[in-house]
């Protein structure tokens, strides 16, 4: 352990390292697997930058945007007596890819960071096979999950790039991971019983808000309002790009330094949109949920969401840009009761059979076709190519990476069926989170509480820097809720209901109870309830 403070101290200037860094290098350099969840800003990049460092072998890091590779990169090349660092990606031409790989080859760099579409191609896989690899890092690792807030399918072929590369000890990072997503993670990236390191959720410098509107006007113009009132610069999150423009618009003609960010914007404007944010020259930027990963600015003041998110994994992961530098920020969600319903009605409708079984079908008639191919022959968008086949993925129905695909030993009309049950599933855990979410802006109780609550991580006191906490309805329902007496299914526990089958404990309050099913999503159960009735066991 000293050797790891040393490094820290020496190479990178980390002295003293946050809580549980240290303990996930160290088990690496023992062998073993890290799912390391931690909140944005944590400094989670630490963890493998400092294994790769004294581990005599490459590090493979995956991670989804260019602009994070780079600043990693950035970052490694900035130390102190670090290996060399390269990212092998697509704003590279050619010749300067091939001397990035010679310089691995080589031993001149020891890090590269990759994106996860990038490890499809069999070529790129192949030279890392003939690299030693004694590390592989992934990060923004929800991506692999179904139930993370940002899934993405070309994360699903990790697992088995980690097997082929003789599953170097790996630590897969995330900064919002409720306990079903990190079983999840740890199932899909195939990681050996990882040490899973959950700590930091808590940002008690974060004031937590929300405001209730009957009126879509009204809404609007208290979100512009208060972002007006508030000092330094902020974010307001809005579900369309239309209201980013509109937000942007009103809050110029009040006087504000303010320009939209949303994915339709062309990568320059983008760009400039990120460049004036960053150097205090759009004081706020109303945006929509593709201004997220890889925004590093310290000092952001306020975080005001002007729609609801799908659920709190969304919703933690975008007011965690807030208060980095650790002083005060302001944390509002408004909204209208209505918002919820239109949530869920955006949610997306159940998948087509007819292009399940063909998807399948070309699978099982042509063994070992890459997701290119398929794409072609069954004339779709590699996008749309790419949901079906995690959903043929999820079912079992299909497996292998993007290039080497196999087909279960199914009829066609079998796997649709089952992809179309896995689809269900997932609308049922969507619909249970996005409910989650609306309790969170209803509740009487203390909102950190219920927030922490849901990752799992008791705060046995009132936050004391909350709206329900400010207006005494947090000691209210304390009180209304206290003499529980003693809980007989303590957060983690494995239950089973007689209807909803396994499940998770995520956390218990007073007599409620809260549980993740498998089948079914999350569930607030009456414990009385579930004490009178025998309807939930330990097992």
């Amino acid at each position: 352990m000293s050797l790891v403070h040393d490094v820290a101290a020496r190479s990178f200037g980390w002295d003293p390292l946050r809580p549980g860094l240290a303990e996930a290098v160290e088990v690496l350099l023992d062998g073993g697997d890290v799912l390391a969840v931690m909140p944005t800003g944590y400094g989670k990049s630490a963890v493998y930058q400092l294994a790769g460092t004294i581990l005599d072998g490459l590090t493979v890091a995956v991670s989804p945007l260019i602009s994070l590779q780079e600043d990693q990169v950035r970052a490694i090349r900035e130390a102190i007596d670090v290996p060399g660092a390269v990212a092998i990606n697509s704003a590279e031409g050619e010749r300067a890819q091939e001397r990035d790989w010679e310089a691995l080859a080589a031993g001149d760099a020891r890090f590269v960071f990759l994106a996860p579409e990038q490890l499809a191609n069999p070529a790129i896989r192949e030279r890392l096979a003939g690299l030693r690899v004694t590390l592989f890092a992934v990060d923004e690792a929800h991506c692999v999950s179904a139930w993370g807030h940002d899934f993405r399918p070309d994360y699903l072929i990790l697992g088995d790039v980690i097997d082929e590369l003789a599953h170097p000890p790996t630590v897969a990072l995330t900064a919002t991971g409720a306990p079903p997503v990190r079983a999840e993670i740890a199932e899909r990236l195939h990681l050996a019983h990882p040490r899973v390191l959950a700590t930091g959720f808590d940002r008690p410098n974060l004031r937590l808000e929300v405001a209730r509107h009957e009126r879509d006007s009204e809404k609007r113009d208290a979100v512009v309002s208060q972002a007006v009132r508030l000092a330094g610069s902020g974010l307001i999150y809005a579900a369309t790009r239309r209201d980013t423009e509109l937000y942007a618009e009103a809050l110029v003609a009040a006087g504000s330094t303010s320009a939209p960010y949303h994915a339709g914007l062309t990568a320059a404007e983008r760009e400039d949109v990120y460049e004036r944010f960053m150097a205090g020259r759009a004081r706020v930027v109303p945006a929509t949920s593709a201004f997220g990963m890889g925004i590093d600015k310290p000092d952001v003041r306020f975080v005001l969401h002007a729609s609801v998110t799908d659920s709190l994994d969304s919703y933690y992961q975008e007011i965690g840009r807030a208060g980095r530098d650790g002083e005060a920020a302001e944390i509002t969600l408004h909204y209208r009761p209505e918002d919820f319903a239109l949530t869920r009605f955006f949610s997306g409708g159940e998948p087509d059979a007819q292009e399940l079984a063909a998807v399948f079908a070309s699978i099982a008639h042509s063994p070992g076709s890459s997701r290119a191919d398929i794409a072609e022959h069954a004339g779709m968008s590699p996008r749309s190519l790419g949901r079906l086949l995690g959903l043929l993925r999820d079912a079992r129905a299909v497996s292998g990476t993007d290039d080497d695909l196999q087909a279960a030993p199914l009829d066609a009309g079998q796997a649709a069926a089952r992809a179309v049950a896995e689809a269900l599933l997932r609308k049922r855990i969507e619909h249970s989170r996005s409910q989650l979410m609306q309790e969170y802006a209803e509740t009487a109780r203390c909102r950190r509480q219920f927030l922490l609550g849901y990752f799992g991580e008791e705060l046995a006191e009132l936050c004391g820097n909350c709206d329900t906490c400010s207006s005494g309805s947090a000691a209210r329902w304390m009180t209304e809720h206290a003499g529980a007496g003693e809980q007989p299914f303590p957060p983690a526990a494995r239950v089973r209901h007689e209807s909803w089958g396994g499940g998770v404990v995520m956390h218990a309050d007073g007599d409620r109870l809260t549980v993740f099913f498998d089948g079914e999503g999350y569930k607030v159960l009456s414990l009385d309830a579930v004490r009178e009735g025998g309807l939930l066991t330990l097992v």
